[in-house]
This record gives C-alpha cells, sequence and structure tokens, in this order.
C-alpha cells in the first residue's frame, strides 16, 4: 500500500478544536482505505490476495459499499467469496476444524478485516508522530490542550501509547493533559445527560433544554470514539 494513501498531518486534525481529533484521524483513515481498496488498488495482486484472505468486517462492507461502484464491490466479493469456499467447504479441512471456521455470523477467520488492520497499523503511526510533535513543539503542546476533549477510546489509547513510547518524565504531564480533557469533557456530557432526563419531569414542561437535546449522542459519541453525526441527532424527538 502506497504511503501517502494514509499520510494525514497532525496538525490539521487538530485546528478545527472540536470533538475528538483522534476521531476525525479514525474516520479519515477509514475514508481514504475505503476508497483506496473499491478503487485501482483493488486489481493489484498484492492487495487483491489480503482482501481475500481477510475480507471486510460489517461496518467496512457497509462502508466500502457507500463508497465504491456496485463493479468494484463485485470484483471485490468474487475472489473472496471463492478463497470462502475453498477454507470453510474443502473436504480435507472439515475434519480439522469447524465446517464454516470463524466465516459463520460475519466475523472472519482472523478476527479482523483489511480495513481494520490497515486502520490499525496506521492510527499507531500516527499516534507516534503525535507523540513527537507534543515532545518537542511547544506549538503544538498549546494546540492539543486547546482540544474540546479526547473520547473514552481514544484518551486510553493516547495514555498506553505513552506510557510505552515515552520517558517516565514525559508521558506523566502528557498523560496528565488527556486526562484533564477527557475527565472535563465527561462531567460537561454527564450534567447535559442528567438535565435531558429531569426536562422530562413535569415540573419542567416549559424549561430550558439548554445543551442537553444532543446529549444522548454526545455521551454515546464520548464511550464509544465514534463521531458525532449532527444530522443523526434525533433533536425531534426531544
Amino acid at each position: 500500500m502506497r504511503e501517502d494513501i494514509c499520510t494525514i498531518p497532525i496538525n490539521e486534525l487538530f485546528e478545527p478544536k472540536k470533538g475528538c481529533p483522534i476521531c476525525r484521524m479514525v474516520d479519515m483513515l477509514e475514508g481514504r482505505l475505503a476508497e483506496y481498496i473499491t478503487g485501482a488498488a483493488m486489481m493489484e495482486p498484492d492487495v487483491r490476495i489480503e482482501t481475500n484472505r481477510l475480507g471486510f468486517c460489517e461496518r467496512h462492507f457497509a462502508q466500502i459499499h457507500d463508497v465504491g461502484s456496485r463493479l468494484s464491490i463485485a470484483l471485490i466479493l468474487e475472489s473472496h467469496l471463492k478463497e470462502v469456499e475453498e477454507r470453510a467447504f474443502a473436504e480435507e479441512a472439515a475434519p480439522k476444524r469447524k465446517l464454516f471456521g470463524s466465516h459463520g455470523g460475519g466475523e472472519e477467520e482472523h478476527g479482523t478485516c483489511f480495513i481494520c488492520e490497515n486502520l490499525e497499523r496506521n492510527r499507531d503511526h500516527l499516534v507516534e508522530i503525535l507523540l513527537n510533535l507534543w515532545t518537542k513543539e511547544e506549538e503544538f503542546r498549546r494546540l492539543f490542550g486547546e482540544q474540546e476533549y479526547f473520547c473514552l477510546p481514544h484518551a486510553k489509547l493516547l495514555i498506553r501509547a505513552a506510557a510505552a513510547r515515552l520517558p517516565k518524565k514525559t508521558a506523566a504531564p502528557f498523560c496528565e493533559e488527556v486526562r484533564r480533557l477527557s475527565l472535563s469533557y465527561l462531567q460537561t456530557v454527564e450534567s447535559d445527560v442528567t438535565h435531558f432526563c429531569r426536562m422530562f419531569d413535569y415540573r419542567n414542561k416549559d424549561g430550558d433544554w439548554g445543551n442537553s437535546k444532543d446529549a444522548i449522542e454526545r455521551a454515546i459519541a464520548y464511550l464509544t470514539g465514534r463521531l458525532y453525526t449532527p444530522a443523526a441527532n434525533g433533536e425531534e424527538k426531544a
């Protein structure tokens, strides 16, 4: 895979100062990988070998279906289905393992998929660049500290990465900053969820919803590490 497919300037991900920047990183990587695999790359032999072997998880099957042409998806599926048939239904394979291997229930034999595997590798590489920038560039440290928040999964990811890759003296202030931003937002969204619940009390019939109408979606985004989508915030139901 060409390296420039997943090259993302870290500073650009932090400039919006809205939401979790690592969520933006993951979203951008997923988009680029989906476009890559449904483009000319699907005809590259080494890429096709990997997509045949790994397949795609449910989420990423849906994503490539959305971004690729129907012919692109069909060509990918044609060779992948053939490999699934050979693995799952070969006579000699039946006595050695379950007939369907791990392919039943939508799970791939390797417990991953082409996009998941490449996403994780490229994400970890970008996190390493992020740590290097934070260590060496004061301007980036300022930008880092101005973020709205880090979601819970990505706060944990950054703290683990810092503990593994940075000297203890450097890791400590980095982790403290991550915790500060993540905890501050957690407390904010927690308060908004509580306010949302209270607004269903008859005594608050004509009260001010404040920032609570999308509290459910923001809380889920914080807990899961998936970008919050305003178009799906269910505001009408409040």
